[in-house]
């Protein structure tokens, strides 16, 4: 979060540091872009106001992630093994029912820096925040506070926006939306008839501790119980908001509960939630707001401890290094929306193939976490849609949400991409802000690498250094990252040749490219959009053989000018896979088949898209 901007000249002096990529915000996503874009070879700087890395997973308490449990996409599954190499396993993690990945704050902290540090190309400035910037030719002349109070000068070629509430984007004149759109903008039937500013509450969370005494703090100024009452099951709860989500108190502590005897006080039912929209106030206003916000957690924490007993537990005094033991910044749910090349909406989650833009196939981040809106602190909440664990399948982020419509050498990360109002309340989650930042680190060093515009480099280039990442285009549970034909059904299930399947069952959002199925002609109907002038007809329901496969293949491969002996290129490949003898009569899995017309025919990188998804050259 950015409380300090100043707007004015910045003057290139001969003091000024010249870099690559300059990254505004070592948050989640910031830290990401940072170590993606050094590993990549740019000369990358991230400027961080706090003292921590890693933002809302750190410096504001949000140590539990949320989904993407079982798609440990790049940087991401990084800092989850990392995580479990520190507490001895991935079970270690588990110590709350609220997520599989729960850990103590200043851990996060530590193994962020870390990996920070492994990067020599890589620079942090903490405890630094933002004086001014300004776009003068194709370059950006920044000055940044130190934190000896003295001005530092920066020019850099392309600036990342990775703050909490998109203040860069701001500063830099991007437009951008607040609040809830309507449903007629969007296309979304769940939206509301009106747009209105509504964001969602934020949070200012509490770490506690067990000291085994008591430690109950001071009944904090108006304190009334009331306002917590039906935070659990208790003799004060008579008229719950939530009805059918009124739990025990065991269950409510122990929600949050970390390695180490620590508990996470991020309650979200009648809790330490809290409603106001700072994202246009000044820093003065925000610095005010906060305070009423911090104050509330307090009352809360007293609610543990005076009413419900938990006089043992109180603020950890071993997390953070603040005055009064809470986070450096509190949990921001959303913040400002860019306008971007694209937006993604609902509609682009639930029925990604029937959408006029094919973005599926320009996806650079996954999500597996329903969309999940917190409004129970706004006075008037039961006006707004019920947004609350709303079902959807999982889903790929396409780049261009990262791309701002009208300004050059800019990149906007974190929770300030261009998606609907309803999508962010999927988008904000920790590991896909993560693969956000990460895709936009790739973005940038491809950028400087090739001297283009953001906007001109290849979606493909962007995807597959993403690939090469360890990270993930598309949210395929049944193949993992570590299959040898992970990368291969990722491609072709982005040239939407083949489709995966995506569903909710009960709590869990999923995909599946169904590899091991046996293939039927008319999932095949794809390749006509690819190859349109093939003449490609793929009817019925009956299964493919091999032979017919190969047929098939060779068929598009003598239009496409591709050289190849296709019968000894399938049998290399089942030497290669170890699948035993060719027989040409076997009815091929779609793993088989994605594969061969991967190896074979290479769409996704000989046929070009967009950042709509349209094939670059072909008539839409």
């Amino acid at each position: 979060m950015l409380l300090s901007f100043l707007l004015g000249s910045s003057c290139v002096n001969k003091n000024e540091e010249g870099i690559d990529v300059l990254i505004i915000g070592g948050g989640a996503s910031g830290v990401s872009a940072g170590i993606q874009a050094s590993r990549l070879g740019a000369k990358t700087l991230i400027v961080e106001e706090t003292d921590w890395l890693g933002g809302m997973l750190t410096a504001a308490g949000v140590s539990a992630i949320d989904g993407n449990y079982n798609l440990p996409a790049g940087i991401w599954g990084e800092f989850k093994n990392r995580l479990a190499v520190h507490y001895g396993d991935l079970d270690s993690l588990k110590t709350g029912w609220v997520s599989n990945v729960l850990f103590e704050p200043s851990v996060g902290n530590e193994i962020f820096n870390e990996m920070v540090a492994a990067e020599n190309n890589l620079q942090v400035l903490k405890k630094t925040s933002l004086k001014t910037l300004k776009r003068k030719g194709q370059k950006w002349s920044v000055q940044v506070n130190l934190p000896n109070g003295k001005v530092k000068d920066i020019e850099a070629k392309i600036v990342i926006d990775a703050t909490e509430l998109g203040d860069v984007a701001k500063l830099c004149g991007v437009r951008y939306d607040i609040g809830m759109e309507n449903r007629h903008e969007t296309g979304e039937d769940i939206a509301p008839e009106a747009a209105n500013s509504i964001v969602q509450d934020l949070t200012y969370v509490a770490i506690l501790k067990d000291y085994g005494k008591d430690v109950t703090i001071q009944r904090p100024e108006g304190y009334n119980p009331n306002e917590f009452a039906c935070a659990c099951t208790n003799d004060l709860c008579v008229s719950p908001k939530e009805s059918n989500r009124v739990w025990s108190k065991d269950m409510m502590i122990t929600y949050g509960k970390l390695p180490n005897n620590k508990y996470m006080i991020n309650w979200p039912i009648e809790g330490n939630d809290y409603y106001i929209n700072l994202v246009e106030m000044s820093a003065k206003e925000r610095e005010e707001a906060l305070k009423a916000a911090k104050h509330y957690t307090m009352c809360f924490v007293y609610f543990l401890q005076h009413e419900l007993g938990y006089n043992t537990l109180g603020l950890a005094d071993d997390e953070y290094p603040t005055e009064d033991k809470l986070p450096f910044i509190p949990y921001h749910r959303e913040s400002r929306r860019i306008h971007g090349q694209v937006r993604f909406t609902l509609n682009h989650i639930t029925k990604p193939f029937d959408q006029k833009e094919k973005l599926y196939r320009t996806c650079i981040a996954v999500g597996d976490y329903p969309v999940d809106h917190h409004h129970t602190r706004y006075q008037g909440k039961e006006k707004l849609p019920n947004l609350y664990f709303y079902p959807i399948p999982s889903y790929g982020l396409p780049l261009g949400t990262l791309i701002p419509q009208d300004v050059e050498g800019l990149i906007v990360a974190e929770k300030s991409i261009s998606v609907s109002n309803i999508v962010n309340g999927t988008t904000r989650l920790q590991p896909v802000v993560m693969q956000i930042g990460q895709a936009a680190g790739t973005l940038a060093a491809l950028s400087i690498e090739q001297d283009k515009k953001i906007a001109e480099v290849s979606v493909r280039d962007v995807q597959n250094k993403i690939l090469e990442a360890g990270g993930y285009l598309l949210p395929y549970l049944d193949v993992p990252v570590d299959s040898p034909l992970f990368a291969s059904l990722q491609r072709i299930g982005s040239t939407g040749i083949m489709k995966g399947v995506g569903r909710n069952v009960e709590w869990s959002n999923q995909t599946w490219f169904r590899a091991d199925a046996l293939l039927v002609k008319n999932e095949l109907q794809g390749l006509s959009d690819v190859y349109p002038n093939v003449g490609v007809t793929i009817e019925g329901n009956l299964p493919v053989s091999l032979r017919e496969a190969a047929d098939l293949i060779k068929k598009i491969a003598v239009s496409e000018g591709i050289d190849m002996d296709v019968d000894k290129k399938i049998e290399k490949l089942w030497t290669e896979f170890q699948w035993g003898n060719v027989d040409w009569t076997e009815n091929v899995s779609r793993a088989k088949m994605a594969l061969l017309i991967d190896k074979i025919l290479d769409p996704f990188n000989k046929k070009q898209v967009d950042v709509y998804g349209n094939y670059i050259g072909q008539k839409t």
